[in-house]
């Protein structure tokens, strides 16, 4: 029998080099993405800037931010393919918690 949801958590890496208000305007609208389309959303960890551990595109900081979420199995991967085309996005990584 197939998984009628699960529960999801996103690890974002956001750029800094356009500033601090695109960065909070890409935070803000994954958050509110993620909000409409989850079934509940539990956790929204802001980790704030860190130093990254290897230069991402010249950049070597970037801001850092957790969304725990329970959806049905297919919005991860529609909102894994958003964030890897979206520019001011660095590293995102979606996982099955549990």
């Amino acid at each position: 029998m197939a998984k009628v949801s699960a529960k999801y958590e996103v690890m974002v890496v956001f750029s800094l080099k356009n500033g601090e208000e695109p960065m909070k305007a890409l935070v803000t609208k994954f958050k509110e993405r993620i909000e409409r389309h989850a079934e509940a959303v539990e956790v929204n960890e802001d980790w704030g800037k860190r130093k990254l551990a290897y230069p991402i595109e010249d950049e070597t900081e970037g801001y850092y931010v957790i969304y725990t979420f329970q959806s049905q199995p297919d919005y991860p991967a529609e909102l894994s393919r958003r964030l890897n085309i979206t520019d001011g996005v660095l590293r995102s990584l979606v996982t099955v918690v549990e």
